[in-house]
């Protein structure tokens, strides 16, 4: 159970992310998720948006270089150690986490994280077997 992931890489010069906003929202795409990363030479905008095939092809179209990956969101408790909680269980089964990074919002009142790791199903299924609740593209209005 994943949910696709667009990471545009950006040069780094002021203007790209207003661009790329811009270019969303005159298109009607609903970004549900953020992140950005940057080294010296370039950024990793990473988004989850509710229309991932319209979103990459309209920013492929204005010239931006991209990747689809897939993500798995997690259901995290709002309190004092709930990702800690979900971080154990990840790190005992000796998976990696590549990053991870926010959603907009709440679902039941639970912060949702998004995790990149090498084997989505592996993660899916440890998550499942320790009765953390996944985030669907359901979940986040995603089509």
């Amino acid at each position: 159970m994943t949910i696709p992931q667009i990471s545009v890489f950006l040069e780094n010069k002021a203007g790209q992310l207003a661009d790329i906003t811009a270019i969303l929202s005159e298109n009607q795409v609903n970004m549900r998720a953020i992140s950005i990363a940057e080294t010296a030479d370039y950024g990793v905008l990473r988004l989850i948006v509710d229309d991932a095939p319209k979103a990459s092809s309209i920013l492929l179209e204005h010239g931006f270089i991209l990747t689809m990956t897939p993500v798995v969101g997690v259901a995290v408790s709002d309190a004092p150690g709930g990702l800690s909680g979900v971080l154990g269980v990840v790190s005992r089964a000796g998976i990696d986490v590549e990053y991870m990074y926010s959603v907009f919002g709440q679902k039941d009142g639970r912060a949702c994280m998004i995790f990149r790791v090498a084997d989505t199903d592996v993660l899916t299924a440890l998550l499942k077997e320790n009765g953390i609740d996944l985030i669907t593209g359901e979940d986040l209005g995603i089509h």
